[in-house]
């Protein structure tokens, strides 16, 4: 079977979400008041939330009366334009723009110790050297996980003994990366419920001394899981406000019909996405293009 574009992967992986919207853009259908309300309607049921969703069909009505677009297939493109609008612009890509240092953030299950791993494979394709960081010293088996992607990426792990202080294991991290002259360090840190204060503290704590002890910049970037859909965005407003995150990576796109909650998290935090997830192999893990995304989530042109 070939292999699948990048296109094709990420209209594969949003098939659900995409399901959702293309309801209101059936050939034909007239640009009227019910039209209006269902895309209003549909967007915040995509999880994109009122204040975009609101924002974004102003907009699109707008468009339509100064264009005369009268029928609702012709604004499937004008919609894809104006949703990839809304999500900010990353200064730049932590994963490519080397020297670089990410703190991977996150609760547990949202899919951070194989993003780190998929991204070292990334990493040792491109010819770039890199380590990974297993700051996570508590939960069974998160070294052992990690050091099985080490391997798989073949990527050397840099870790300590079980229930290791975290912030000593990411200031060691960084002491030996820095020694090795390495290009890119990658270091997992163990899953935090944003509800809990004490752990968020620690975490406040692992992300400060390493800022501080990295010569190299450092980016703490949010892992999210798709499929959590509101919850999703009360997390990364928790992380947000205890870590000053510098992006995200949404995760499990194809396991959602409410796609839209990356939008909704990257606009309403002014946080870029740097990649996104729409299935399980290493090239399901894509950097974020959001005009490519919006075409995808909202099927233009098929």
């Amino acid at each position: 079977m070939p292999k699948m574009g990048i296109l094709d992967s990420l209209k594969s992986g949003l098939k659900r979400s995409r399901e959702a919207i293309n309801e209101i853009f059936y050939m034909g259908g007239e640009v009227d008041e019910d039209f209006w309300e269902d895309l209003e309607d549909t967007l915040v049921m995509g999880d994109m939330g009122a204040e975009v969703a609101m924002r974004v069909t102003d907009d699109l009505r707008e468009q339509a009366a100064r264009e005369n677009l009268t029928r609702a297939d012709q604004l499937r493109d004008a919609l894809a334009s104006r949703l990839a609008a809304e999500f900010p612009t990353a200064e730049r890509d932590p994963f490519t723009d080397v020297p670089s240092c990410v703190l991977f953030v996150g609760i547990n299950g949202a899919g951070k110790t194989t993003t780190v791993g998929k991204l070292a494979g990334r990493a040792r394709e491109a010819g770039l050297s890199c380590v990974i960081g297993g700051a996570d010293t508590f939960r069974a088996a998160a070294i052992e996980q990690l050091e099985v992607w080490g391997q798989r990426a073949g990527v050397d792990v840099i870790t300590r003994e079980r229930g290791a202080d975290p912030a000593s294991v990411c200031y060691d991290v960084v002491e030996e990366a820095e020694r090795r002259g390495t290009e890119l360090v990658l270091i997992d840190t163990a899953g935090r419920l944003h509800t809990s204060s004490d752990l968020m503290r620690e975490l406040a704590k692992v992300v400060s001394v390493t800022r501080k002890r990295s010569k190299l910049p450092v980016s703490v970037v949010l892992v999210i899981d798709a499929t959590t859909g509101q919850n999703g965005l009360n997390q990364a407003r928790e992380f947000n406000e205890a870590l000053e995150l510098d992006g995200l990576i949404v995760t499990k796109l194809d396991g959602t019909a409410k796609g839209g909650i990356a939008l909704a998290i990257s606009s309403q935090l002014g946080l870029p996405i740097y990649r996104i997830g729409v299935g399980e192999t290493l090239d399901d893990l894509q950097t974020f293009d959001a005009r490519e995304f919006c075409r995808a989530l909202v099927g233009e042109g098929m």
